[in-house]
């Protein structure tokens, strides 16, 4: 009796199923990319292509490369050549292109040339997630996270990075030519190739000196004050790590607390989350076809005047206060020590005495900032824990009185951070999972914006997959 499980022998004739559908099962989430597919309308949506040449050799209709990316996506594989092996191996995507293997140019060019339609695509899946109630509770959470981009640290500059690669050349110049200086004094004692490779460094340096001269040139034009060689639209960003940043893009998603779905998506180009709350809270609000809605999100969003554009177009936003004044680390009182009365418009002191209106000034931004001080702060007994001025000034925006609604709203919500966290940003590392250590395969921010697309279309269908079933999702895309 063997010890092992023994396989066939090589040479065995076997009698394979003479159709493909006998090897996918009925759940196989292949037939839930064929179905949804087939029931677009991809002339609409803008796909290129989509009627048949008059001349020519005949093309590959776009169901067909968009059911490969979808595929593709939902498994790992992004790479336009590792999909093209695929195509020519793999059962599933045989059944799902009727055995079609198209080469690795034509779906990357399909990805480059229908980028806008693909993320119609993504959005109209959204849009069949929202027939299926999935977004009942009209909550979502916001959050951001940098993606590194096709682009080395190395090939990006900012006028401090500049600086310092400079310095570090003139260093190594200096250091090269030290040493060929000893060398000419001690000529018989240093071989004669190690003075040609000093010289050859010498020259190397030289020319990324001359190299970088250029770049500074460039760096004077640019609006932000950052180069990127590889990909133009790239952007070096901080992250959370001291130290630490990435050269890359920033993705913007909104999820549903009820689904963990991603209802709306962006992405920017710039390392800070504060511009991003309005516009994302409206696209997901249109998403979600909802009267009101409830946005939570940390405290990067914070922002005066998103969150009352929020607040005017019905979005309830729930973003912590950021704590901008180190007067409290200091051992003096800070803002929140001092209660504003609205009716008299006046601020009390944690003296008991009234800081009131003194004139209205706008700061950096433009925004009109009304300020308040009490006439005793001079001779008040606990000045010294209050300022260290003559009088201790307090500023009031225009429009605080949205602020103040807000933190009303945050005081009855204590759950929102913990329901935030839990919501958004597992979302993030099943992205970045999934695309693996290099996150990005495409340049510039169109074609990443597409790339982005895919990867948030395969994480909602898996997820409309996991709650509701791949065959009670297929009957919903039949009705």
């Amino acid at each position: 009796m063997p010890a092992f499980i023994e396989g066939e022998e090589r040479s065995q004739a076997l009698l394979f199923p003479e159709r493909l559908d006998d090897w996918i099962s009925e759940d196989n989430p292949v037939r839930v990319i064929e179905v949804f597919v087939e029931g677009l309308n991809l002339a609409a949506l803008g796909f290129e292509r989509t009627l048949p040449a008059a001349t020519g050799r005949p093309g590959y209709h776009p169901s067909t490369l968009l059911k490969i990316y979808i595929y593709g996506y939902l498994n790992r594989i992004q790479s336009s050549r590792r999909l093209e092996r695929e195509a020519q191996r793999n059962v599933e995507l045989m059944w799902l292109t009727g055995r079609l293997a198209p080469d690795f140019k034509t779906i990357a060019d399909f990805r480059r040339d229908n980028g806008p339609a693909i993320r119609k695509v993504c959005a109209r899946f959204v849009a069949l997630c929202r027939r299926m109630n999935l977004f009942a509770e009209a909550i979502v959470a916001i959050d951001g996270s940098k993606f590194k981009a096709v682009n080395n640290r190395d090939k990006n500059f900012t006028a401090h990075k500049l600086k310092e690669r400079i310095k570090q050349l003139e260093e190594s110049a200096a250091r090269y030519l030290d040493e060929l200086d000893r060398a000419d004094r001690q000529l018989s004692q240093v071989p004669q190739v190690k003075i040609q490779d000093l010289k050859g460094k010498l020259a190397k340096v030289r020319e990324q000196m001359k190299t970088l001269e250029g770049i500074e040139e460039d760096l004077e034009k640019a609006p932000d004050g950052q180069i990127s060689q590889t990909d133009p639209d790239a952007r070096s960003m901080a992250t959370s790590g001291r130290g630490t940043g990435v050269v890359g893009y920033n993705v913007q998603t909104a999820v549903d607390t009820k689904s963990h779905m991603i209802v709306a998506h962006d992405v920017l180009n710039v390392g800070h989350d504060r511009t991003a709350l309005a516009d994302m809270a409206k696209q997901a609000k249109i998403a979600m076809q909802a009267t009101e809605l409830t946005v939570l999100a940390d405290r990067g969003y914070y922002s005066g005047e998103q969150i009352r554009e929020c607040e005017r177009v019905g979005i309830n936003a729930l973003v912590p206060k950021t704590m901008t004044s180190n007067n409290w680390a200091k051992g003096l009182f800070d803002k929140r020590d001092f209660i504003y009365n609205a009716k008299r418009d006046e601020f009390r002191c944690p003296a008991g005495k009234r800081a009131i209106w003194r004139r209205a000034i706008p700061d950096d931004r433009g925004q009109m900032q009304h300020k308040y001080w009490p006439s005793e702060c001079p001779t008040c007994p606990i000045k010294n824990r209050c300022t260290p001025s003559h009088s201790r000034i307090l500023s009031r925006w225009e429009h605080e009185d949205v602020l103040d609604r807000m933190a009303k709203r945050l005081n009855k919500t204590p759950e929102a951070s913990r329901l935030r966290r839990q919501t958004v940003e597992h979302v993030f590392g099943t992205l970045k999972s999934w695309a693996g250590t290099a996150h990005l395969l495409t340049k510039t921010l169109p074609r990443v914006r597409t790339e982005i697309s895919l990867h948030v279309l395969a994480y909602n269908m898996k997820r409309a997959m996991q709650i509701l079933g791949t065959r009670e999702l297929m009957q919903v895309m039949w009705a």
